[in-house]
């Protein structure tokens, strides 16, 4: 290998890494499903950033998505999303049901569910996943709904999004 190339490789890939940015994202799917008459949800989350707030909150250290996870983590994650997701259809505040959660690498995607939902004049989201413990943190929600397509960025400053139809 050339001496330049070499020199190059050695001083600027360390540089790059430096000054790579992490992302704090997290994205929330919302379909209707007007034949069940019921809202689909799925959110996912990066696995490291949750496990931090939790662990934090809980001041214990729960091991997500390993050999060691505690048993009753879906209890954790339950209470998390209940106090930080809140679903509003037709003016009204919808309980969701906890249908379960996977990992899939970084990711734990989580499955919720709201059932009779029959028209959906309205639809409110509350999202203010991580904005506690991460500055930078956005939350995108995606609302199919009333053949009508629509993405929310949420942030620290304007956690809500509302869809009139």
């Amino acid at each position: 290998m050339n001496l330049r190339k070499y020199l190059y490789i050695l001083f600027f890939i360390p540089l790059v890494a430096f000054t790579m940015h992490k992302y704090y994202i997290s994205l929330c799917e919302i379909e209707h499903n007007e034949e069940q008459n019921t809202l689909q949800i799925t959110v996912g989350l990066f696995i490291d950033d949750l496990e931090f707030t939790l662990n934090k909150n809980h001041k214990k250290t729960l091991n997500l998505a390993t050999k060691q996870e505690v048993e009753n983590i879906d209890e954790y994650y339950q209470s998390y999303l209940n106090k930080h997701f809140k679903i509003t259809v037709n003016n009204s505040l919808k309980p969701y049901i906890y249908i379960g959660k996977e990992y899939d690498d970084d990711i734990v995607r989580f499955y919720l569910e709201i059932t009779n939902i029959e028209k959906i004049k309205s639809i409110e989201i509350i999202n203010n996943f991580l904005f506690k413990d991460f500055k930078d943190q956005q939350n995108i929600v995606k609302i199919k709904a009333n053949k009508i397509h629509k993405t929310f960025y949420l942030t620290a400053k304007n956690d809500k999004g509302l869809l009139n139809f």
